[in-house]
Parts: structure tokens; C-alpha cells; sequence
């Protein structure tokens, strides 16, 4: 066992887990941020993402021993004093989920997306969301989503 200190949401956070544990366990398990799914465990799925340092990242393939001193957020760190964020109100708007397993990393993939680029093309937006899964097929209604939340920035600025 070894101890690290994690930013999280804008928080520290020391935990004492073994240095190879993934950040997604001690997320879910040391932190009780839920919002963050365990899907496959091989970074296939995108359940698992979050942010690190802007970036999205599949946290089940982070050791938490690479994550100290970087800046994560999930999906429990996105709205503001209870204020949603534009892909997240999408999100809701254009029923971009289903069962909603995989709705919190579509929602980091996506934030990540519009972060870097604020007006994606549709193929740039199917180029960032690859990798993020959703069983359910809700895909025409996340990309009307993201669509929904590029555009809703581009009038608020």
C-alpha cells in the first residue's frame, strides 16, 4: 500500500491503495464517484472515462500511481453550482440515453471533444466518440446531442 494525493474535481483526495490499482477503482471504491461505470476493463468501452488534464482518458487503464498531481475530473465534476453543462443539458434534451450506463463517458468524451474543438464536423464528431460504446444504439441521438451542445456555446459566446 502506498499513499497518493489526487486531484478530483477540484479537490484533494489521499487515499492508500496499492500503486498499480487502477484510477477507476479508487475513483468508484476510495472516493465514492459512481458516476464513472466499470464496463469492460480494457479500455474498449469508454464507460470508464474521464477527464485528465482536459484530455479524455479511460481511467480503468490508469494506474493511480500516473494520476497524482494531474487534474481529473468525472462526471460528478462537470456541472457547476448545480448548473448543468451544455453537452449535458443536450444530452437530456435530445434523450441521448437509454439504460444509461454508458451516458457518463459519451458525456467526458464528448466535453473532451468540444474542449479542443468547438465546432466538430459529424465525422469529427464520430472520430472522437469511437471507442465510447453504447449497447443500447442511441448513436443518431448523441450525435444530435453533441451537435445540440456545439451549437448552444457557439450562441452563448
Amino acid at each position: 500500500m502506498a499513499r497518493f494525493i489526487l486531484n478530483v474535481n477540484g479537490a484533494q483526495h489521499d487515499v492508500d491503495v496499492r500503486a498499480e490499482e487502477s484510477l477507476l477503482f479508487v475513483l468508484r471504491n476510495c472516493l465514492n464517484l459512481t458516476g464513472t461505470k466499470y464496463g469492460c476493463g480494457e479500455g474498449q468501452c469508454g464507460a470508464c472515462t474521464v477527464l485528465i488534464d482536459g484530455r479524455a482518458t479511460r481511467s480503468c487503464r490508469v494506474p493511480v500511481s500516473s494520476a497524482e498531481k494531474l487534474k481529473i475530473v468525472t462526471i460528478e465534476g462537470l456541472e457547476q453550482n448545480g448548473k448543468l453543462t451544455s453537452i449535458q443539458a443536450a444530452f437530456m434534451d435530445e434523450d441521448a440515453m437509454q439504460c444509461g450506463y454508458c451516458t457518463s463517458g459519451m458525456i467526458m468524451s464528448a466535453t473532451s471533444l468540444l474542449n479542443r474543438m468547438p465546432h466538430p464536423t459529424d465525422e469529427q464528431i464520430v472520430m472522437a466518440m469511437n471507442g465510447n460504446i453504447c449497447r443500447c444504439g442511441t448513436y443518431p441521438r448523441i450525435l444530435a446531442a453533441i451537435r445540440r451542445a456545439a451549437q448552444a456555446e457557439k450562441e452563448a459566446s
